[in-house]
């Protein structure tokens, strides 16, 4: 009983003292005693922060076109002058007929409100003001804890209300907390703010809201479940006819305006924007940009917070998705490898810009779903790591080549480092980055590869010869060739480095992309050769606006050089050999390209990855349900019956048809010409018959660096296990002064590891005899050089 005693004096003191003494003058002894509480009152706490409300996140293409929608409200604002008049009329009348009036606190409405709390009944915060500010707190709540505080039915909660309401009337103006007020609400039916509302009832703006339709959504406010239109509709009529008769007593419309709107039936025109990336038409970017968002410390401190940032701050996301690109990526895969085909084999192609690291397209063959045993549905983004939404990759195959190249010709050796290229070999002795000695490995050639005896860097890659490359593997180091592939961003799709991974340091394969790795990672590597050695992050979002808190982050690629440029250059000429002639030949793109299909053991999997200046690609067809035991072989997909498929089967033609259409209406730019550094492009002559061998046709001994300049041709002898002597001395020759004229002793001498060469450097002036040398140039040999030994 003294509880209830004590509430009372609570709120008579609140809803009536208080609103007396903040709105009348005093008289008295009674003004005495209501100033004094009035001024108890006021000292409460009485700053509340009012953020703008939670609204809709949208994601934009790099040309503003409208990727998904993501929200946990679908709300969008709206200003005041841009909601109808009669709108504004209809949820006054209902909500607060003496808004503009009072102070913040309605007299009766509060008396009444505490009391019929007091006796276990809800009652509403009765004036516009208050309700605005409980919804704001009710937004504002971070944790279980301050929602249930927001909204607990108690005279606490009250007094609270009626403080920060007084305390935003004299710091906002009434239009303001009208506004604030119209967006805040929740309408019903999903539908958060006026401006959204409708938009989801009657699809017109908030402008243009006729009189019946804004009763009707003036009456939805105080219980929206109970009058949800789309359930409850006769209810919701009801409702409608009593927000007209509010109207009509407050003067807003006549009585003839309340009875022909009263006339008007319930007709819905029902639209919900689409929320998430499942309806987008570009799911599995939208689906990796949520998780660059949400997984990306800058964002916030830690994901729970970065999810609710994406979904309540209204943020305009802009990408750097090309439309032009997507569509023809989307296009491209979507004929070769059908979303629904009945051998469940999966394409996905990903496009990246050289020179900024921003993804262009991204596609693959499937519809975006969570129910895996659905064909043609999946959540897992194929085009990248398993830390974006990704699958732990696939084996690249023979892409990997590329990186063997730029270690080698990072460590110096010439286009004409040739090898007998037969179609097997065993190497033995590799070294893993680990120090330990990796076991004997026997590659063969695959099908799509052209047999040779012999061959050098340029005839190599354009066969793509696996023996070629297992040797040039062995030459250069295969820690070298991990090492390099690392610097071009290249990392294992479970985020795992090769040089750290136990697998791949015992693997002696990794030329041959026995590795599982991401489209991503792969375009990504391939682009850092087209932009001449420059590695850039790869990069979807390029600014945020957050309008939430009125402030833009911009982000900008992260690029910085990793590879020599003229290395990248070289590179890029030797991935023009598959274009021509080689294993890629049936693939134009009516200009300047470069690129490598990529097949894998037993054709468990084929790729193609390939660049121009402007983009790079890398394409993936396989089985997510496990390449090698559903391999490439004697497969159909879509109509079409295949064998085997390489790289060039079905990668190749998609990477072709995307560059094609990527490209339309782009200028026409070269790719570098081969540096001279290098030396000659030209393939390996045909080896002398036997009786005329001479020890330069044993392409294993000392590479021939005849042509080079002096650091490079170091750089290769040594790489080659040999200590080097450059004589002071320089020799007449035909080749440019001051690069190497000869060596002793010959190119293709086999010497034991360790053993001296002599550098012979060129001063110019042309030929004497028949090799282009002077005939006096060669000293005697060296007492201490050993003899040469007949190959086992």
């Amino acid at each position: 009983m003294l509880q209830r005693i004590s509430q009372l004096v609570v709120i008579g003191a609140i809803a009536g003292l208080l609103v007396a003494a903040l709105a009348l003058p005093a008289v008295g002894g009674l003004g005495i005693t209501a100033r004094n509480v009035a001024s108890n009152f006021l000292n409460m706490p009485g700053n509340l922060e009012t953020p703008p409300p939670p609204q809709r996140s949208t994601i934009y293409d790099s040309e503003g076109g409208v990727i998904a929608e993501i929200f946990d409200q679908n709300r969008e604002l709206v200003d005041i002058e841009d909601v109808s008049p009669v709108m504004i009329d209809a949820i006054l009348a209902i909500e607060d007929a003496h808004f503009y009036e009072h102070g913040g606190i309605d007299v009766a409405g509060t008396f009444r409100a505490a009391i019929r709390t007091m006796n276990g009944n809800t009652q509403g915060a009765s004036s516009i003001t208050q309700q605005y500010v409980k919804n704001v707190q009710i937004e504002a709540a971070t944790s279980q804890e301050e929602l249930d505080e927001a909204r607990e039915e108690t005279i606490a909660r009250k007094i609270r209300e009626l403080r920060y309401a007084v305390a935003l009337e004299q710091r906002m103006s009434k239009d303001k907390i009208l506004e604030g007020y119209l967006n805040i609400a929740y309408f019903s039916d999903g539908a958060y703010g006026v401006e959204s509302a409708a938009q989801h009832f009657f699809q017109v703006p908030a402008s243009d809201l006729e009189l019946h339709q804004a009763a009707t959504i003036a009456g939805l406010v105080r219980y929206p479940y109970l009058y949800n239109p789309r359930f409850n509709p006769e209810q919701t009529i009801d409702r409608r006819n009593v927000v007209l008769d509010r109207m009509v007593a407050t003067g807003a419309i006549t009585e003839a305006e309340a009875a022909e709107a009263k006339k008007e039936p319930m007709e819905l025109d029902l639209s919900t924007p689409p929320n998430g990336c499942v309806p987008s038409d570009q799911p599995f970017f939208c689906d990796y940009v949520v998780q660059e968002i949400e997984k990306d410390e800058r964002f916030g401190p830690s994901e729970t917070e970065r999810a609710r940032w994406l979904r309540t701050a209204g943020l305009q996301i802009h990408t750097t998705l090309d439309p032009q690109t997507q569509e023809s990526a989307q296009a491209a895969v979507d004929k070769w490898v059908p979303r629904k085909n009945e051998s469940r084999k999966v394409g996905a192609e990903l496009v990246i810009q050289p020179g900024t690291g921003h993804i262009l397209g991204m596609a693959q063959s499937r519809n975006y779903g969570p129910d895996e045993s659905k064909l043609g549905e999946t959540s897992i983004n194929f085009t990248t790591d398993a830390d974006r939404g990704g699958s732990n990759g696939f084996q690249a195959g023979s892409t990997f080549k590329a990186f063997t190249l730029a270690a080698a010709l990072n460590e110096g050796l010439p286009y004409s480092t040739s090898f007998n290229s037969p179609s097997s070999v065993s190497i033995s002795g590799q070294r893993s980055c680990n120090g330990g000695t990796l076991s004997t490995w026997s590659p063969s050639n695959a099908g799509d590869t052209n047999s040779s005896t012999t061959h050098n860097m340029v005839s190599g890659t354009k066969a793509s010869s696996n023996t070629y490359f297992a040797q040039l593997q062995e030459r250069v180091g295969i820690c070298d060739v991990m090492k390099m592939a690392e610097k071009l961003g290249l990392k294992r799709a479970d985020g795992t480095l090769f040089t750290e991974n136990p697998n791949t340091l015992a693997n002696s394969s990794f030329t041959l992309g026995s590795e599982e790795v991401s489209p991503l990672r792969v375009a990504n590597a391939y682009a850092t050769f087209a932009s001449g050695g420059i590695y850039c992050e790869p990069q979807a979002i390029t600014k945020i606006k957050d309008q939430q808190s009125g402030t833009t982050i911009d982000i900008e690629p992260e690029c910085s050089r990793v590879l020599d440029e003229e290395v990248a250059k070289g590179v890029s000429y030797l991935l023009t050999q598959p274009f021509n002639g080689g294993t890629a030949a049936n693939i134009h793109i009516g200009r300047p390209a470069a690129g490598k299909t990529g097949t894998t053991d037993g054709s468990a999997a084929a790729w193609f990855a390939g660049f121009t200046p402007q983009m790079a690609a890398a394409v993936f067809v396989g089985d997510p349900r496990g390449p090698q035991q559903y391999p490439l072989r004697g497969v159909t997909i879509g109509d079409d019956y295949y064998g085997v498929v390489y790289g060039a089967t079905i990668p190749g033609p998609i990477w072709g048809e995307t560059m094609k259409g990527a490209h339309e209406g782009l200028e026409v730019k070269q790719l570098p010409s081969p540096p001279a550094q290098f030396g000659s492009t030209s393939a390996p002559r045909p080896p002398k018959p036997e009786s005329d061998a001479d020890p330069a046709s044993d392409e294993g001994g000392v590479p021939n660096v005849v042509g080079l300049s002096e650091g490079a041709a170091v750089s290769a002898l040594e790489a080659a296990g040999y200590t080097v002597n450059v004589s002071g001395t320089r020799i007449r020759s035909a080749e440019p002064e001051g690069t190497v004229a000869a060596v002793n002793p010959d190119p293709g001498t086999r010497l034991p590891d360790g053993a001296t060469v002599n550098v012979f450097l060129s001063r110019g002036g042309g030929a004497a005899d028949g090799r282009g040398n002077d005939e006096d140039w060669f000293p005697a040999q060296p007492a201490s050089t050993p003899t040469v030994r007949e190959e086992e």
